[in-house]
């Protein structure tokens, strides 16, 4: 027992030397160098683009159809069209209607979906191998020849202004409806993407026919597919759903020119009785291919794209504000929106504001050069996990379609992230964030609100109600 009792004196201190420290978080170190399965472009005999990515080991595949029409392509008098259009895509298809579609994906294990965004529509498909033959045929059917009946408009209708309604009670929607509208006043991207009660209450079934007709063209898309199939197989059976799919002549938009916030405004969005204050501060970013994309990405991370970001450390952690603080930058083919927002308790509004003027401030002036490197690592690190199931991955080759990006984009990723400097970082915040061209939009109530808030001397502020924002509280009939 002495013999015993000495060696655990021995050892002792050696263990308590070694123990953790817990008091800091651990470095986190450089990324190992991986390559991604490699990126086949192939093309079927009608012109569709097909971007391929072998995945073996899981039986499973993903394809995306990708077509180059979304927001921006509606008439000014159509908002919510695209956004309708691909929600009703799979409410009718070929010879089915909604329900017998809906059974027929159920039972072959799938997953089928569509969605709209401001320049793209696309359609997944996620199914067994085993499978694979009868749920892309479903697909092509989705794809081609949707029917758009008239019933499933009238009830996607409804849906649509009933959720117009519910958003007049929730001070996240309305913060970002009147947020886009200030940053971009004349621009679809101002609009509400999934309409207004006098956009949808003007669509018809013909309007989503002439917007599929006009612009789901085998020209105007790219099919992509990523699983465990071989090359040649694929290529047969997207010969046998697509290859008769015809060309057709694609208009192009007539867009008005993205002009950044003259001058900061403050826009104040009335809630009698709210008990938080939903901020929204921002301008007009960056476009995806702009040459100062990865430092924008790697600036806007440790501004507010992290949990242990400047703007959640302070408004968070330091001082109790809000239970998250964050920022972004929607990437687009023209310059989308920078925004950083919270929800913030009524009493903290004006202080809150103060302390994202702070940050946004801050992170234009010179950082330092540990605080850069632990930002760079923690994207390279993470971005490996963004290609682990075939879904995550069709995701990202989506960017690539849409963008034109080489098919090394992927393998070169993280060194562009890794050669960023502070001295980018810095430039690019002091190019894209000039704290006195912001937007500035604030839901709450506006008579506990406003008078800390002008006090700030943050510029002319602009009182706006829910009817200002939404228009007048819709019928739903």
């Amino acid at each position: 027992a002495l013999v015993v009792l000495a060696v655990v004196s021995v050892l002792a201190p050696a263990a308590l030397a070694q123990a953790p420290d817990r008091t800091r978080p651990p470095k986190v170190g450089p990324p190992p160098s991986r390559k991604r399965p490699a990126i086949k472009q192939l093309r079927l005999s009608n012109g569709l683009p097909v971007v391929y990515m072998e995945k073996a080991g899981v039986p499973v595949v993903q394809f995306v159809v990708v077509v180059k029409a979304g927001q921006v392509n509606e008439p000014a008098a159509k908002t919510g069209l695209s956004s309708m259009a691909a929600a009703m895509l799979t409410d009718g298809a070929g010879s089915r209607d909604a329900l017998q579609l809906a059974d027929a994906i159920d039972y072959l294990g799938a997953r089928l979906g569509a969605g709209a965004g401001p320049h793209t529509t696309t359609i997944s498909l996620y199914s067994p191998v085993s499978r694979m033959d009868s749920a892309l045929a479903l697909l092509a059917d989705v794809a081609l020849r949707p029917t758009f009946p008239a019933r499933e408009l009238d009830r996607k209708r409804k849906e649509r202004l009933t959720t117009l309604l519910q958003w007049r009670d929730q001070p996240s929607p309305l913060a970002s409806v009147a947020f886009s509208r200030a940053v971009y006043p004349i621009h679809p991207y101002g609009a509400i993407a999934s309409g207004t009660e006098a956009s949808l209450n003007s669509l018809t079934t013909e309007d989503l026919k002439v917007f599929h007709e006009t612009y789901f063209r085998p020209n105007n898309s790219t099919v992509i597919v990523v699983g465990d199939v071989r090359e040649k197989e694929i290529l047969g059976k997207l010969e046998s759903a697509f290859g008769k799919w015809k060309a057709g002549d694609i208009p192009t938009p007539t867009l008005p020119v993205v002009t950044q916030v003259a001058a900061r405004e403050v826009t104040i969005v009335d809630r009698p009785g709210s008990a938080q204050t939903e901020i929204r501060i921002g301008c007009v970013g960056a476009e995806r291919m702009t040459d100062d994309y990865y430092a924008l990405v790697v600036m806007n991370t440790m501004l507010g794209g992290s949990f242990t970001s400047r703007l959640n450390n302070n408004l968070r952690e330091q001082h109790g504000y809000t239970y998250g603080a964050r920022s972004s930058f929607a990437f687009r083919p023209l310059p989308g929106p920078f925004s950083a927002g919270a929800a913030v308790q009524t009493e903290v509004t004006d202080s809150a504001l103060v302390e994202f003027m702070k940050e946004l401030r801050g992170i234009r002036e010179p950082l330092p050069a540990d605080d850069v490197e632990k930002t760079k690592n923690y994207i390279a690190l993470g971005y490996p996990g963004d290609f682990q199931s075939v879904s995550q991955i069709a995701a990202q080759l989506q960017e690539m379609v849409v963008y034109n990006l080489p098919d090394y984009y992927f393998n070169a990723y993280t060194m562009k992230i890794m050669a960023v400097t502070p001295q980018d970082v810095q430039r690019v915040a002091q190019k894209y964030l000039d704290p006195d061209r912001m937007a500035i939009v604030l839901v709450g109530d506006r008579t506990k609100i406003q008078q800390g808030v002008a006090a700030l001397n943050m510029g002319p502020i602009k009182a706006m109600t829910v009817d200002d924002v939404l228009g007048p509280a819709p019928v739903v009939k």
